[in-house]
């Protein structure tokens, strides 16, 4: 797919219209980079053969070459992959999927400006790359709070599996925010469009670490529920505890059957010690609760 940028947009054209004219725009796949486009072998793919995991920007004497990988939201492990080749008055694009393609007919619709010119389409392009981000990084937020009131409530089934997908999620984003500023600040030497591009980078990467943190605190609440509750266990049974050691030495004490013990001729022995252990008991039970421990 290639455009010709025109003076009131984009105008889709072929390859002849792209290899013959300036201003123009051309997104090819891989084979078509690698085997039917005529180029300079300067701009040879080999430049990136490997896949890539991150994004970068780098500066050759007559071009720029970018890759970019682009994550796909709640889908850890997938991404959109592409590079670019800045030309003076010539953007190359080679992708993997139709990403690049997508956002260029969202553009091309939305292209109106008089004398649109190269700069203002990759200032366009790298917009829309972090459009709704914004949103998705709120509704991030709302599932955090979320699995806070869980936590708050009692409901920690399954908490540390959520949790761990949702920082690995905030993680990720981070680091992608992060290079998009880096690249963002590269380009703004070269285009001044780039400073609101760089701005909402900026906000986006200050939002994904103030979620990594709210992640963590949310974690320590977690933390501190657990403890709350292995607290109220261990007071549990020291209350338990407490109650029976009279017991078991009332029942050691009977329990050593000398012979000239009293006791054990006692007709009444029996209830008695039966008595004095319920009342024991209850005892226990009123000073504790005095005592507010449970």
């Amino acid at each position: 797919m290639c455009y010709l940028i025109c003076r009131n947009g984009l105008l889709e054209t072929d390859r002849a219209g792209f290899e013959e004219n300036a201003n123009a725009i051309g997104i090819f796949d891989e084979e078509e980079w690698t085997k039917e486009l005529k180029i300079k072998e300067e701009f040879s793919l080999s430049q990136n053969e490997e896949r890539v995991f991150f994004c970068k920007l780098e500066a050759h004497p007559s071009h720029l070459f970018g890759v970019f990988h682009i994550p796909i939201k709640k889908k850890e492990k997938q991404s959109h992959d592409f590079a670019v080749y800045i030309l003076k008055e010539r953007l190359i694009f080679v992708e993997e999927d139709r990403f690049v393609s997508r956002i260029a007919s969202i553009l091309q619709r939305r292209a109106s400006k008089e004398a649109y010119t190269t700069n203002h389409f990759l200032c366009d392009f790298f917009m829309e790359l972090i459009e709704d981000d914004i949103l998705y990084l709120a509704g991030v937020e709302r599932e955090i709070a979320d699995m806070e009131e869980m936590v708050l409530s009692g409901d920690q089934l399954h908490f540390n599996f959520h949790m761990l997908g949702t920082k690995k999620e905030i993680s990720r984003l981070y680091c992608y925010y992060c290079q998009m500023m880096d690249i963002g600040k590269r380009l703004l030497g070269q285009n001044p469009g780039f400073s609101a591009f760089c701005d909402r980078a900026d906000r986006l990467k200050q939002e994904a670490q103030s979620l990594r943190e709210y992640a963590m605190q949310v974690q320590d609440v977690y933390q501190a529920e657990i403890s709350i509750h292995q607290n109220d266990v261990m007071k549990l049974l020291t209350i338990v505890t407490t109650i029976f050691l009279p017991l078991t030495l009332v029942a050691g004490w009977y329990g050593m059957n000398f012979y000239n013990m009293p006791e054990l001729r006692f007709r009444y022995g029996y209830p008695v010690v039966s008595a004095i252990s319920i009342l024991i008991v209850i005892v226990s039970l009123w000073f504790f609760k005095k005592k507010k421990f449970f």
